[in-house]
């Protein structure tokens, strides 16, 4: 067959009656196989399949109908918090009916008191709906499984309940179990295996089985869509419409490679693209984790859903839809949620043998009983209780509870559990990986010091840039003001309305003049060194100490009627460190951890956080990406990794 020329496309499908891993393995395989397709990857936790195909060579219409040729089914509306929402609905509602009607069916069984004569058709009658209702999921499970020659923990379930029920109807129709009276079901059964001519029934049995094991997958769909919640929130961070060149405003999923479309201030950036026209700083914390804005200019590139601080830009898209660095993002998070525990996984291969096992064990005690004469209950009744206590439900409600409990428990300490392999794996931890904005440090920028030349008062240079900067919207902005009003509250603003002029200087500062009654006017300039011609040797040290220090070295001049006013202080900002910082870094030292600092900051203000708070490497001027490379060379190399950050830029590494 000759090669298609057209371009891999991409389409993500939501599939409905997955139940375990082995689904998502064997809808892959599946898919997998058709011609055309290059990729099928198949995710239980988000109940979709991601298929790249060549849409010359097979189409969605194909995926769907293969799909449902192996028993599971593609909705038609594709909207996966309604699909999510149904979902949990049913099974809570199946959790519901289990448990009204298993707690009294165990009450009139275990409880001598509660017994009375013909006790076994309640329960049959309560246990009915818990079987075959409550409990049609495993059965649906368990038939597929069959249909395909595989077995899962689902189909020990469906086989170990019907048995139970089916043998317990048996009994009471055909065999006499009700003649027993008001004897407890556990003491008929140990006396019918010791001679007595009532049979046991195991209703209860059956209903408690089905109860636990729905009960912890409630417990999973619970946490799923939290975690779902999670990602749609992601997600929603971007722009929702661009607005084209000539004014035009359309959706988001008009737009195409190649468009060019403007980005006002205070806009977020509608998608991936190159910038043709303007300047500007670009708010990229939502990517990088770093308070401190961008400058970028014609050539350079910027990410869709960043913030767009104070410039007029023209951006041409170079990158949409699930291409853009946020659509990767929200698919690594999804990826990392579709991993399963490792113990989960070793489950998954046993299952596929246990299942086997434990049926031939049923019918050797089946077997083995008639060869030594005992009656035909006795002998179901054994086979019957091989299957009933292979049943997972010990497992099936253990590892979400503990998984719950343990998560939960966790998020009340301010940590934040990904799921049953984190639980596993940390004991084996030797690598603890830390982010900088917000982990290491408070997350937003204060003035840390005012520096200025000694003929100057440091409060009248902070005054200045107050007033100035109160009409900027940048972080370093919102910090000087805050120091200034933190002494003088409601000045800055009161003194920014006074003046004339406000200019912005993207990538460079801002200037404005100030009026006198007197008739002159002060002018005055806000902003990096760069935009000074004249700066004291002593500010000049300050700017150099500061710059060495991690910090942002902000330039206050004010002179009168002078525009090219010359430096009269240096405001030094920075993220300030935790207190807790320090104390944390050499607790983890003494658990025996390597602890590396990995921030999107650059080199210079890294190391200087890295030497205060004492880690043993620093990885600076990475983009989530490469945070997600930097956790995986660790990994390859051998290394249990723990990672400590926060934000969406943390998302992918985390």
């Amino acid at each position: 067959m000759a090669a298609s020329t057209e371009p891999a496309t991409r389409v993500d499908l939501p599939i409905e009656g997955m139940t375990c891993a082995a689904c998502a393995t064997r809808i892959g395989k599946g898919l997998t196989r058709l011609d055309g397709v290059d990729r099928a990857d198949v995710n239980l936790a988000a109940a979709r399949a991601t298929i790249v195909f060549d849409p010359a060579l097979v189409d969605r219409e194909a995926f769907v109908a293969k799909i449902e040729s192996l028993g599971y089914s593609v909705p038609e509306i594709d909207d996966q918090e309604a699909l999510e929402a149904k979902h949990l609905a049913v099974l809570s509602r199946r959790l519901r009916i289990a448990v009204v009607l298993t707690v009294p069916t165990v009450l009139i069984s275990m409880v001598p008191g509660l017994m009375f004569h013909g006790w076994q058709w309640v329960a049959l009658v309560l246990t009915t709906p818990v079987v075959f209702l409550s409990g049609w999921g495993f059965h649906r499970a368990a038939l597929i499984n069959l249909r395909h020659g595989t077995a899962t923990m689902d189909t020990l379930v469906s086989m170990g309940t019907l048995a139970a029920w089916l043998w317990s109807t048996v009994a009471l129709v055909f065999l006499g179990a009700a003649d027993e009276g008001s004897s407890m079901s556990g003491m008929s059964g140990m006396g019918s295996m010791s001679g007595s001519s009532t049979p046991h029934v195991y209703f209860e049995t059956a209903g408690v089985i089905i109860t636990l094991i729905l009960l912890g997958k409630w417990f999973e769909a619970r946490a799923r869509r939290r975690s779902s919640d999670a990602i749609r929130r992601l997600a929603e961070l971007g722009a929702k419409t661009a607005r084209l060149t000539d004014g035009t405003e359309i959706p988001l999923d008009a737009l195409t490679v190649g468009m060019r479309f403007v980005v006002r201030p205070g806009e977020k950036i509608a998608t991936d693209g190159r910038v043709v026209e303007g300047r500007s700083a670009v708010d990229m914390s939502m990517l990088t984790g770093e308070p401190v804005p961008v400058e970028v200019g014609p050539g350079d590139e910027v990410a869709g859903a960043t913030l767009n601080a104070n410039g007029h830009l023209v951006v041409e898209a170079t990158r949409v839809g699930a291409d853009t660095a946020l659509a990767q993002i929200v698919r690594l998070v999804e990826d990392a949620q579709g991993s399963r525990a490792p113990i989960q996984r070793l489950a998954d291969r046993v299952a596929g043998v246990f299942v086997p096992i434990v049926l031939g064990i049923a019918v050797l005690t089946l077997v083995g009983w008639a060869v030594t004469g005992h009656d035909v209950d006795d002998m179901f009744s054994a086979a019957v209780a091989v299957l009933i206590i292979a049943c997972p439900c010990a497992l099936g409600l253990a590892t979400p509870t503990a998984i719950m409990v343990g998560t939960g428990r966790g998020a009340q300490l301010g940590i934040i559990i990904k799921g049953g392999e984190v639980l596993e794996q940390t004991r084996r931890v030797d690598v603890a990986v830390l982010d900088k904005t917000g982990t290491l440090t408070e997350g937003r920028m204060e003035v840390v010091e005012v520096i200025a030349r000694p003929e100057v008062e440091p409060e009248l240079a902070l005054r200045f840039a107050a007033m100035v900067e109160q009409r900027s919207e940048h972080p370093i902005a919102a910090a000087v003001v805050a120091a200034f009003e933190a002494v003088e509250p409601g000045e800055a603003a009161q003194a920014s309305a006074l003046l004339e002029d406000f200019t912005n200087h993207p990538g460079r500062g801002v200037t404005a003049r100030l009026p006198r009654p007197t008739g002159f006017a002060f002018h005055i300039a806000v902003g990096r060194p760069s935009m000074f011609t004249d700066i004291d040797p002593v500010l000049r040290a300050a700017i150099d100490a500061a710059e060495s220090a991690g910090r942002t070295a902000v330039v206050v001049g004010a002179e009168v009627e002078v525009p090219d006013p010359p430096a009269m202080a240096v405001i030094a900002v920075a993220d300030r460190l935790k207190p807790t910082s320090v104390e944390a870094v050499h607790q983890l030292h003494q658990l025996g951890l390597e602890v590396v600092l990995l921030t999107g900051d650059n080199q210079r203000a890294a190391a200087a956080i890295g030497a205060e708070v004492g880690v043993d490497r620093v990885v600076a001027e990475v983009l989530p990406a490469d945070k997600v490379d930097e956790v995986r060379r660790l990994q390859e190399a051998g290394h249990i990794v723990a990672m400590v950050g926060d934000g969406i830029n943390d998302a992918p590494a985390l």
